[in-house]
């Protein structure tokens, strides 16, 4: 308030001299002479700043400014420094998780040939095994034919013979054939 007053006191009589003419001009110091009064005022101000300490107050905004500033470019360098750490590990970790999954398909490559292999095998053993049976099967029938037709042959054979002795034999000499079979049988068995 004191300070409103005496720039008042400058100013109105300043101005009211300002209304007369008088000579003009920077060097001719009268308050009728608006430059220096301009200049005056000018100074007044210049002095007032300085006496609140303007300049002071605004260097330390600006001080304080900058600080924030570089605290706001650490902590951004930081969280920089960070996502990038981030970002290494997740690549890394990436990195791993394609290396298993490439070591995983190839483990399941390699146990699906083994597997297949290992079919292929059990598959070859068990047509050898198949096909062994069926030759066995077919060696019995044929053993089993060959036996059937040699049976059937022997019964043709003795019913021809039969019938052949049957018809050529007397009664006489049927007795002594069958005399000397059972000689025979008995010799064989004693």
């Amino acid at each position: 308030m004191k300070s409103l007053l005496t720039l008042s006191l400058f100013l109105v009589p300043g101005v009211a001299l300002a209304a007369e003419d008088k000579p003009h001009g920077l060097f001719a110091p009268s308050l009728g002479n608006t430059d220096f009064v301009v200049l005056i005022g000018f100074l007044l101000f210049v002095a007032i700043i300085f006496y609140f300490n303007v300049p002071a107050m605004l260097g330390g905004m600006l001080d304080k400014r900058a600080e924030g500033i570089k605290a706001d470019l650490d902590e951004a360098r930081a969280l920089r420094e960070e996502a990038q750490s981030l970002l290494a590990s997740y690549e890394r970790k990436s990195r791993e998780v394609a290396d298993l999954a490439e070591r995983i398909v190839a483990q399941a490559k390699a146990d699906a040939e083994a597997a297949a292999a290992q079919a292929r095998a059990d598959l070859e053993k068990s047509i050898a095994r198949r096909l062994a049976a069926a030759e066995d099967q077919i060696a019995s029938a044929e053993d089993k034919a060959v036996r059937s037709v040699r049976n059937r042959a022997v019964e043709v054979a003795i019913a021809a013979a039969a019938e052949t002795l049957a018809k050529s034999l007397g009664a006489s000499q049927a007795n002594g054939f069958i005399d000397d079979a059972i000689a025979q049988v008995e010799r064989r068995l004693h």
